[in-house]
């Protein structure tokens, strides 16, 4: 659990200032479920520089409850937390100072999203709370006020979550989690699991990641590993202490993922996962007539492939789909061979178009048409799908063809701005693996929205 904490001072010398409004939002890692908002009197002046940057003046404070008064609803909130702030060593700061006046060692494990920040978005002019929160579209008010900027830095906390693909911030965290106690039973963990889309992490006791998926029910997938028979899952089964989750929404985003962070973490049970899994392709070869075929063999990374397969079965479906979508022959994609079905004959059982007298350049330019419409090679565009929430979208951007990433987002400019919607995307990498999940997703996703630009 963490807790994003913003707080106002009354200015002045160094470890002399007072709290003039304190704002705390616990939160984990997903939403908001507690919440401390305060004016607080500190009993000395405020400085008059520090009264025009946030409004808060001498006399709103007089009836406000002094700092001992809040002091135990503060530690109640934070308590087992590890506090969350932008440029944490202030607020952190203050806050201990405060408790020492009060004779109390106020402790806590702190996080700074400004060095967050500074790692998971690179490049940007300025770290300040409103110029960053501005550059990635984020909606902030009541800039200057413990509860705005407290609610705009929890906001760019949950961004930053989502761009550490290495998955450091929530390693850390399991592993402080994992020094308070015991493990709890597998009953346990499925039962604080959603029923949504999204990825889940199992954890062992040291806090590593031992095994990344995807699921449209993540809280149907734990059961099934947990209860579960196969070799794998009895190892899952030994060596789980927790279970941690992101939502996604969108089914695509999942995917993307699961394939990336599989490579990157290489957790020990996804072993046959770190290598492709898309084995069979499709390539586009000229007969001797000068008819393009389309044909599925084993994938081939010296061939350029049009898209690939997991396996033989699935490249077969697809293919009877495209040639009744795109008027082409079964011949000629070599689902069938036997010399009844030839395009020569003009069979009209055959699922394609029987292209008989169609010419090679006729028939060659719906071939074409097939591959242009299931390849973003060169192609810049958006897709949008679902987000977590009914207000929020997600969005993937392909640019000159090449996957840089996605995003999740609640306001349009936020994706029609290219330039903050490149903010606020969490990169990822552009392999044949990507490509193919996107490629195989347009093909069969029903809520995907393609905007080209």
């Amino acid at each position: 659990m963490y807790c994003i904490l913003d707080i106002e001072t009354t200015g002045g010398q160094f470890n002399e200032e007072g709290i003039t409004e304190i704002a705390i939002y616990k939160f984990d890692g997903r939403e908001v479920v507690d919440q401390f908002i305060s004016l607080v009197n500190p009993e000395i002046p405020i400085q008059p520089f520090v009264v025009k940057l946030t409004g808060i003046n001498n006399a709103m404070l007089r009836s406000a409850p002094k700092f001992f008064e809040v002091a135990k609803r503060i530690i109640e909130i934070t308590s087992d937390c590890v506090i969350v702030a932008h440029n944490a060593s202030f607020d952190y700061r203050i806050l201990r100072t405060e408790f020492k006046r009060l004779g109390y060692d106020f402790q806590a494990k702190t996080l700074c999203t400004v060095e967050l920040s500074k790692k998971l978005i690179p490049e940007q002019p300025s770290y300040s709370l409103g110029k960053l929160v501005r550059a990635l579209g984020i909606p902030m008010t009541d800039r200057h006020r413990a509860s705005g900027d407290a609610m705009a830095t929890t906001k760019l906390f949950k961004m930053l979550l989502e761009k550490d693909i290495e998955k450091q911030i929530l390693n850390d965290f399991i592993k402080q989690e994992i020094q308070k106690g015991i493990a709890p039973k597998l009953l346990d963990i499925v039962a604080h699991l959603p029923s949504k889309t999204g990825i889940y992490y199992i954890h062992n006791e040291k806090g590593n990641l031992i095994y990344i998926g995807k699921s449209r029910n993540i809280k149907k997938r734990i059961n099934q590993h947990f209860t579960g028979t196969s070799t794998k899952s009895k190892k899952i089964q030994r060596e789980v202490f927790t279970v941690t989750y992101e939502e996604t929404g969108s089914e695509l985003i999942a995917l993307l993922k699961e394939s990336e962070e599989i490579k990157i973490n290489k957790p020990i049970f996804n072993r046959a996962q770190r290598k492709s899994i898309f084995e069979w392709a499709l390539y586009a070869e000229k007969d001797t007539n000068g008819y393009l075929n389309l044909r599925l063999q084993k994938a081939d990374g010296r061939k350029k492939e049009i898209t690939s397969f997991t396996t033989l079965q699935e490249g077969k479906n697809a293919l009877f789909r495209i040639t009744a979508q795109h008027q082409l022959c079964q011949k000629l994609t070599g689902l069938y061979q036997t010399k009844s079905e030839c395009f020569q004959y003009k069979i009209k059982e055959c699922d394609g178009a029987c292209i008989g007298n169609v010419s090679p350049e006729e028939y060659n330019l719906r071939v074409h048409d097939f591959i242009t419409k299931n390849s973003f090679e060169k192609q810049n565009m958006v897709l949008i799908d679902r987000g977590r929430t009914i207000n929020e979208r997600s969005a993937i951007l392909i640019e000159n063809g090449i996957y840089k990433g996605y995003a999740f987002y609640d306001l349009n400019y936020q994706v029609t701005n290219i330039d903050i919607l490149k903010n606020i995307l969490i990169p990822m990498q552009h392999n044949r693996d990507a490509k193919t999940i996107i490629q195989s997703q347009i093909r069969k996703s029903k809520t995907l929205k393609v905007i080209s630009f």
